[in-house]
């Protein structure tokens, strides 16, 4: 059944290589999806003074932050690896509730940084740039 309002802790982010099974990126803290639709314009004489558009080409990226943990199998260490040799991976955002909703599709690593502050837990974050169509559907 699909969830309600819903604790964000349920939203997980997983990733593989390219054509490989995904897998849950490791400590993650927090996690959100951003859809971009580029509005061409399509103003005339005859709109009247007023603005007018179209839908044009649509874009999603995908941000997370997480503390490192070195023994994670995807975690800051292999987000790091996955955007400096260029990897394209493949993704799913959702939550592992039966009815909910998840996207998925391939992009590739555009940013990741590992940062620690003295006596605090070490961090990491990253930006996934979503590239090609995305699927949507239920789990």
């Amino acid at each position: 059944m699909a969830s309600t309002v819903f604790n964000g802790t349920n939203l997980l982010i997983k990733i593989a290589d390219d054509a490989g099974s995904p897998a849950t990126i490791g400590h993650t803290t927090s996690c959100s999806i951003s859809f971009t639709n580029d509005m061409a314009a399509a103003t005339t004489k005859d709109s009247s003074g007023f603005s007018e558009s179209i839908a044009g080409l649509r874009s999603a990226e995908i941000s997370f932050d997480g503390l490192v943990d070195y023994t994670d199998a995807n975690g800051g260490k292999e987000i790091a690896h996955k955007l400096l040799t260029r990897q394209k991976i493949d993704f799913t955002f959702g939550t592992a509730a039966t009815g909910d909703t998840i996207y998925s599709g391939e992009g590739f690593m555009s940013s990741c940084e590992i940062s620690g502050a003295m006596e605090e837990a070490v961090t990491y974050s990253g930006t996934i740039t979503v590239t090609g169509a995305i699927t949507e559907s239920t789990n």
